[in-house]
């Protein structure tokens, strides 16, 4: 199987299914499955008979593990190609918080590191209550985006984004609930089924009228920040001895060792 192909697609009545299907790595994505991000977006938008996304993880595992880290090496191990990595990532990520319809990530099992991001990027979150949260980037020495940051502060405030950037901790789906990180905490057993009687409320209502609150909470949440000193600060992660440290240790399965260098 491609890697692209690992992200699934498929049209049910109103509506659109993509589902990150690499149960075997706990549904990390991969180079190839961030560039097929937009394009499936793409088709579901262009589709009028969909009027909402429900982004899933295939498995029972996880919804996203994040990143396929065993890719770094090769793909994030020097400052070109970390600009060609985040400029793919940032592709998808932007695609996702600029389509118009509404998205819905249904969330269970593993929901870290860049899974959380694409989470945060949809409108909506219901989570399973075997979901666990988390965002490693403290234990792998990397930088995490201006962009990425700020959606989450958005959703969940500063004081827990940075417990959850500081700490890197994995935490549930209760604490996930009471940060405002998810919508609603369901069994597993209901979990498709509250999804589905989402989507079909979101189906009923005025494409029109939802694009327009989409857009206008996006510009009244608007804020100006200094992305070049962001940038400069993500740099320096990523050209440190931690950083390399951080992906050896990971790929060795032993706890690193930073510096601070």
């Amino acid at each position: 199987m491609s890697e692209a192909a690992r992200i699934d697609s498929r049209k049910d009545g109103a509506i659109g299914w993509l589902v990150f299907n690499n149960p075997a790595r706990r549904n990390a994505v991969s180079v190839g499955m961030w560039e097929a991000i937009p394009r499936v977006l793409e088709d579901f938008g262009a589709d009028p008979a969909i009027r909402v996304v429900v982004l899933a993880g295939a498995g029972e595992k996880a919804f996203v593990s994040g990143a396929d880290i065993s890719q770094f090496e090769a793909q994030r191990s020097t400052a070109e190609a970390v600009r060609r990595y985040e400029e793919i990532g940032d592709a998808a990520q932007v695609a996702l918080q600029r389509f118009d319809k509404p998205t819905l990530a249904m969330i269970r099992g593993y929901c870290i590191g860049g899974g959380l991001g694409i989470a945060a990027a949809c409108d909506l979150r219901i989570a399973a209550d075997d979901a666990r949260f988390s965002i490693p980037a403290a234990k792998l020495g990397l930088g995490y985006r201006a962009s990425s940051m700020k959606k989450l502060v958005d959703i969940v405030g500063a004081a827990y984004a940075k417990e959850i950037m500081i700490t890197a901790r994995q935490f549930g789906a209760a604490e996930a609930r009471e940060m405002g990180l998810v919508h609603r905490v369901v069994p597993v057993a209901e979990l498709e089924k509250l999804t589905r009687e989402y989507c079909e409320a979101i189906a009923a209502n005025a494409p029109l009228t939802m694009r327009a609150a989409k857009r206008i909470i996006g510009e009244v949440g608007k804020t100006e920040f200094d992305a070049a000193q962001c940038d400069r600060l993500v740099k320096e992660c990523f050209d440190s001895e931690d950083y390399k440290e951080g992906r050896r240790a990971f790929m060795e399965k032993r706890k690193p060792v930073f510096t601070g260098r």
